[in-house]
This record gives structure tokens, C-alpha cells and sequence, in this order.
């Protein structure tokens, strides 16, 4: 009576076990090529990263050139003589 019990059971594991077989063989082969996409994603640059990395430069560009120009017209207040009608200098 177990021995018959015991080989029905080994009988219906492997198709009760089938699904998480198949999930676990479709995780392994699919694994390289997730993998693959997700390095590539890493190394390259959206164009809203590009844009938002460029659009940062320009703001620290933007930043500087006001920090120098708010410089040259303090020095022109402090020293008029140096800046008489000419262009600033930053």
C-alpha cells in the first residue's frame, strides 16, 4: 500500500512541479539578455539625461558670468578710472 502510494506520488510531482520547472528554465535563458539591457542602459545617456545635464551647464555657466559681471561693476564703482565708457571687463 505505501509503495503504491509513494509511486503515485512520484508519478504526479513532475506535473505538479512543471510550472515552477518552466518558470525557473524561462528565468535562466531570459537572465543574459536582461542583463545585457540593463548594462547597456548604464553606459548610454537618455537625451532627458543630456538635457538635463546641459541644461545644469548652462545654469553654472549662467551663474558664473552674473558672479563676474557683479565683480567688474563693483571694481568700476570702487575704481571709475579703470572703466571710463569701456566695455567692462570680467
Amino acid at each position: 500500500m505505501i509503495v503504491r502510494r509513494l509511486a503515485l506520488l512520484a508519478a504526479l510531482l513532475p506535473l505538479l512541479a512543471g510550472g515552477c520547472v518552466a518558470k525557473t528554465a524561462f528565468d535562466v535563458v531570459t537572465f543574459p539578455v536582461k542583463a545585457g539591457s540593463k548594462a547597456v542602459d548604464w553606459t548610454t545617456t537618455s537625451q532627458s539625461e543630456a538635457d538635463r545635464n546641459r541644461g545644469r551647464a548652462d545654469r553654472k555657466r549662467e551663474e558664473r558670468a552674473a558672479k563676474e559681471r557683479r565683480k567688474a561693476e563693483k571694481h568700476c564703482r570702487q575704481h571709475p578710472e579703470d572703466c571710463s565708457g569701456a566695455e567692462p571687463r570680467y
